[in-house]
């Protein structure tokens, strides 16, 4: 019978000598490779610690020897080695950090260096902030050095393990998967999730039709879609790219009202769209479209005219020109988050739809072409990407790889020639591939177009050459 794993509980400066002499060892036979975390994430371990909170216990595998015992690192290799790199490799917390004050009590003392003392004979003392930004642990002041030095690390220990039972237990403890980009943002708009969630969760317009994968539903996608949809209808201006400033700014600014509106347009489009027209609220575009019935409902049409001109649009609509541009070129551009080609869409398609209620759309206009990028979709880089990546890649998940690639390259020159159109299948190709391996490329990605100006014209010469690229570069420890 197994025994029950016991719990002990380390001063974070003891548990991190223990590491360093090997006590507590971290290479444990089928453990994964330490550095796996970006900088956001070791900064958020960072700053939870200074403040004294809550960390998850740290799983040990305890190997016994003829005359002594080994400890492993089972689970809690990658926070125990960011813990070690701040505190020893001279780590710096980057910029980025979300919550940079952390409040601490300081001894006040006199101009003789006396520390003070109030009439009861109490020490006195006084609470500060220091900004942790750009602070390696040698940067900080005493009082939160010792803080860090003493925090409590728990750790729960699985007794009398050989090593084949401990890869046993790496497997069990490991067997999760991380919080994907939209999951993690919207974790920042707390303050209307319960109302997002009773949208995607409860609204036929997401049960009735089949626009959404069972996968888009568990990813955090249709959550997305709403957080776009109220930034699209009410808040246009202040639109952000990055769904994570995005969620960030409605957790602030939106309110409940914004979102019962919203799910008033959910109503009223439910009601009047069919199998075929429903197509064009996908993940991608249903936020635009949104937007548009918002500002069709100012124009005193029934509902059933919006349904026409979808209709219409579906047919020929999207290949006409508007000031010498088609819905169909602007879609086809690949960053569709922008802003400036979010309002040209919508500017292009209400034109559009009051020019079509006006009859000023003859039909000499159209293009002979319908088949277009819209139409069909992004067949050729589905394709691609499942000749050199994963053979069962669906629309969904492109429309995922974009979204990443989106905020990858945030950080990057976006005049480099990479951001290409020509170049979108080979990097849309490397996301996804950085998705299969479990890899971060935030990092990778901005060196990679710091040392790269041009890229391959073959698609497929170029993945390979960024994948290699890739692997080389992790196994350099960047």
């Amino acid at each position: 019978m197994a025994r029950k794993p016991r719990r002990q509980t380390y001063p974070l400066e003891t548990y991190l000598k223990k590491m360093a002499n090997e006590s507590i060892r971290s290479d444990q036979d089928v453990q994964r490779l330490s550095g796996q975390w970006d900088n956001n994430m070791v900064n958020e371990l960072m700053v939870t610690v200074l403040k004294d909170d809550y960390i998850p216990p740290i799983i040990l595998g305890e190997e016994q020897r003829e005359d002594t015992t080994q400890l492993w690192i089972i689970e809690g290799l990658q926070r125990s080695t960011s813990l070690s790199r701040f505190r020893y490799g001279n780590y710096k917390i980057t910029s980025s950090v979300e919550d940079y004050m952390i409040e601490y009590q300081r001894e006040v003392v006199d101009e003789n260096g006396e520390v003070k003392r109030d009439a009861e004979g109490n020490i006195v003392r006084e609470l500060l902030e220091f900004d942790v930004r750009n602070k390696t642990y040698n940067g900080l002041p005493e009082e939160l050095k010792n803080r860090f030095d003493e925090y409590q690390i728990e750790t729960v220990i699985h007794e009398e393990c050989t090593m084949q039972e401990m890869s046993k237990l790496v497997r069990r403890y490991n067997n999760h998967k991380s919080m994907n980009a939209s999951q993690r943002a919207f974790t920042y708009i707390e303050n209307f999730a319960r109302d997002i969630r009773n949208i995607t969760g409860e609204h036929r317009f997401f049960k009735d039709f089949d626009n959404y994968s069972q996968k888009e539903r568990d990813n955090g996608t249709l959550e997305r879609i709403v957080t776009e949809s109220a930034m699209a209808v009410f808040h246009l201006e202040h639109w952000q790219k990055q769904s994570k400033r995005m969620d960030s700014y409605l957790n602030e600014h939106a309110s409940k009202e914004e979102f019962a509106v919203l799910r008033e347009y959910f109503d009223r489009l439910e009601a009047i769209l069919d199998t075929k027209t429903a197509q064009l609220f996908n993940s991608k575009n249903t936020f635009i479209w949104v937007a548009l019935f918002a500002k069709f409902t100012e124009l005193g049409e029934t509902d059933r005219r919006f349904a026409e001109f979808l209709q219409a649009f579906m047919e020929k609509l999207h290949a006409v020109e508007v000031d010498e541009e088609t819905f169909d070129t602007i879609d086809a551009n690949r960053c569709t988050k922008d802003k400036a080609v979010v309002k040209k869409k919508l500017a292009l398609l209400e034109k559009l739809m009051k020019e079509y209620f006006a009859g000023k759309i003859p039909s000499e206009h159209f293009a002979e072409k319908t088949s277009s990028v819209y139409s069909v979709g992004k067949t050729g880089i589905e394709d691609f990407i499942r000749q050199v990546v994963k053979a069962d890649v669906r629309e969904e998940d492109v429309e995922l790889y974009r979204e990443v690639l989106e905020d990858l390259t945030l950080n990057v020159d976006n005049s480099s020639e990479l951001l290409e159109e020509q170049n979108l299948p080979s990097l849309l190709a490397i996301v996804a591939y950085s998705f299969e391996k479990e890899l971060d490329l935030d990092q990778w990605i901005v060196d990679f177009f710091q040392r790269n100006r041009h890229y391959r014209k073959d698609q497929r010469e170029n993945y390979l050459y960024m994948k290699k690229d890739v692997e080389r570069y992790l196994k350099k420890g960047g």
